[in-house]
C-alpha cells in the first residue's frame, strides 16, 4: 500500500489485521461454546461486513437505524437493546430483531406482550453494581445509573417471564474483570439464572489485545455455562476492530505561542477523534511519540475546528514538522469512526481499506452534501 494513494484525512482499515482479530474471536467462541456478536456502536463499517460474516453470524443494535443496518448488511436479525424504545418504532424494531432487551421494568411491562406475540426473545438489562471502569463517562454500573435494573428492584423476582438477562459494565477489560462480573451476577441475580435461556455479558471484553488471558476467559465461560445451563453471548465493540487501522492526516499550519508550537492538522479531535478528549485517550503515531520527552522536536497537535480545546498536549518527533508532513494516528477504527461529527462543517475523513492482497481501496469520500443533509 502506497501512502501516496491515500487521501488526507482518511480512515484506513487494514483488512489483514481485521481478519486476524476475527480468527481469534471465532477460535475462542468455538473453544468456549459461546456466541460472539458484533456491537455496531463500536464498529459499523459495513463495507467490511462480508469478511466479518465469514466468522460470526450476529450483531447487536442500539437503535432502529442499527437494527436496519444489521438486517441489510449482516443479513440477519439483530439482538436489540435500547435505553428506551419509541412507541412508533416498536413494531418495526420487533420485525428486525431476534432478541430484544429492555432497560427498565416499566418498559418491559409496557412492551412484554407485544414482544411475546412477535416471537422475539425477551431480555432485561441488569446492573450488578460492579465494574473496573475508572472513567465515569464510560461506567454504567454506579448505583444511580440509568442503565439496567438493580438487585433491589428484583428482590421479589419477576412477574413476567423473560428469556434472558443482559449486563454491560466493562470497557477494554481483562478476563480477571470478567471473573468479578460473573461473581456479581451470581451473587445478586442468581435467583433468575434457573429461569432463563441466555445471559448476554455485553462488551468490554478486549480478547484481541496482546497478553489477554484467553485461557482464563475460556475457563470462566465454560464453567458458568455448565453450572447454570445458559447460553452465553458476548458483544464486544473494541475487540473486533482493535488495532486494525489508522487515521491519516497532514499538517496544514504550524503556529507558535509563548514557546509552544502547535501543528494544526486537516482533521479534528472533537469532530473525528472524540475519545481523545472524552476518555481522554492519547493515540500512538506511526512516526512520532505520545511521550513528549522521547524526541527533540515537540508540538501540540491541533485540530482544525474552532473549539478552543481541540488539541492534544505535546507529542515529540524525530524530525521537525513542516506544512504537508503526514501524521498517522494508530488504532483509530473502533469507536472512533462511529462517533464522528460534521461540527463546523469540517471536512470529514474519507474511508478506505488496505486490502489483504495489497493495494488500497477508497470506499467513501465526503463532501458538502453529507454536511448539508444532516441539517435543514
Amino acid at each position: 500500500m502506497s501512502a501516496s494513494n491515500i487521501p488526507s484525512p482518511c480512515f484506513v482499515l487494514q483488512e489483514e489485521l481485521l481478519e486476524k482479530n476475527l480468527q481469534r474471536i471465532k477460535s475462542i467462541a468455538d473453544e468456549a461454546g459461546v456466541e460472539f456478536i458484533l456491537a455496531f456502536k463500536g464498529f459499523a463499517m459495513w463495507s467490511a461486513f462480508p469478511l466479518v460474516r465469514q466468522y460470526i453470524n450476529g450483531a447487536t443494535a442500539s437503535s432502529l437505524n442499527e437494527a436496519k443496518l444489521c438486517n441489510d448488511y449482516m443479513n440477519t436479525k439483530s439482538h436489540t437493546y435500547c435505553v428506551a424504545y419509541r412507541e412508533e418504532e416498536m413494531d418495526e424494531i420487533l420485525k428486525l430483531s431476534s432478541h430484544i432487551t429492555f432497560n427498565s421494568l416499566s418498559q418491559l411491562s409496557h412492551y412484554h406482550e407485544k414482544a411475546q406475540k412477535a416471537g422475539v426473545g425477551i431480555g432485561l438489562r441488569i446492573n450488578p453494581e460492579f465494574s473496573d471502569v475508572e472513567t465515569d463517562l464510560y461506567n454504567p454500573a454506579s448505583p444511580s445509573s440509568r442503565l439496567g435494573v438493580t438487585e433491589n428492584e428484583l428482590k421479589d423476582g419477576l412477574s413476567m417471564p423473560i428469556d434472558g438477562i443482559h449486563t454491560h459494565v466493562l470497557c477494554e477489560s481483562s478476563a480477571e474483570s470478567l471473573e468479578g462480573l460473573l461473581n456479581a451476577v451470581e451473587q445478586k441475580f442468581g435467583h433468575l439464572l434457573p429461569h432463563i435461556k441466555w445471559l448476554n455479558i455485553g462488551g468490554g471484553h478486549l480478547v484481541t489485545r496482546k497478553n489477554y488471558n484467553v485461557e482464563l476467559l475460556v475457563h470462566l465461560l465454560k464453567n458458568f455455562k455448565a453450572k447454570h445451563g445458559v447460553e452465553i453471548i458476548l458483544e464486544p465493540g473494541s475487540a473486533f476492530a482493535w488495532e486494525t487501522g489508522t487515521l491519516h492526516t497532514s499538517v496544514l499550519d504550524i503556529v507558535e505561542r509563548n514557546g509552544v508550537k502547535t501543528a494544526i492538522i486537516d482533521a479534528s479531535f472533537t469532530c473525528h477523534m472524540p475519545d481523545c478528549l472524552e476518555m481522554p485517550y492519547r493515540p500512538n503515531l506511526e512516526v512520532g511519540s505520545s511521550d513528549s520527552a522521547k524526541y527533540d522536536y515537540k508540538y501540540r497537535l491541533g485540530g482544525v475546528s474552532c473549539l478552543a480545546g481541540d488539541y492534544l498536549e505535546e507529542y515529540s518527533f524525530p524530525e521537525p514538522l513542516v506544512i504537508g508532513s503526514p501524521i498517522v494516528f494508530k488504532d483509530m477504527i473502533h469507536y472512533t469512526m462511529v462517533k464522528t461529527t460534521t461540527f463546523n462543517g469540517v471536512h470529514h475523513p474519507s474511508i478506505g481499506i488496505a486490502k489483504k492482497g495489497g493495494g488500497f481501496q477508497l470506499i467513501k469520500e465526503f463532501g458538502y452534501e453529507e454536511y448539508r443533509d444532516r441539517l435543514s
